[in-house]
């Protein structure tokens, strides 16, 4: 009967984290089929952070771990999924340009390159589909 709540709970899990950010990296999902408790923890505060609060909406939210994860270095998959995710709650392309650009003075040049390329990409895809 464990076994069968411990699956249920990492299946409703997945489901829901996907749900919720729009896409879901490989690596979540993995955790989740590791350590439910783990990853169960980390959507709650994941949930606390870039959910509506009381002053900022989850577009001004999402704009924020762009440049942060632009800055960061971090793969251009990561910011294109959070930039898919601020389309999604109401951000503009010209508002995801303005982060960027915002972003270039304190964070450099390679910031802004990292930024730009998911931003292309997401034009491309909405190019192929037209």
């Amino acid at each position: 009967m464990r076994d069968e709540n411990v699956e249920k709970r990492r299946k409703d899990l997945i489901e829901r984290m996907e749900k919720e950010r729009g896409f879901l990296p490989a690596p979540w999902a993995y955790m989740a089929n590791r350590d439910v408790d783990f990853m169960e923890a980390y959507n709650n505060l994941y949930n606390c952070g870039l959910t509506a609060g009381r002053a900022l909406p989850v577009k001004t939210r999402e704009l924020i771990v762009i440049v942060l994860l632009a800055f960061r270095g971090d793969s251009e998959n990561s910011v294109y999924g959070h930039m898919k995710r601020a389309l999604k709650h109401g951000a503009t392309k010209q508002e995801i340009l303005e982060a960027l650009e915002t972003s270039m003075i304190p964070g450099g040049a390679s910031t802004f390159v990292i930024g730009l390329q998911a931003l292309m990409k997401i034009e491309e895809e909405e190019e192929k589909s037209k």
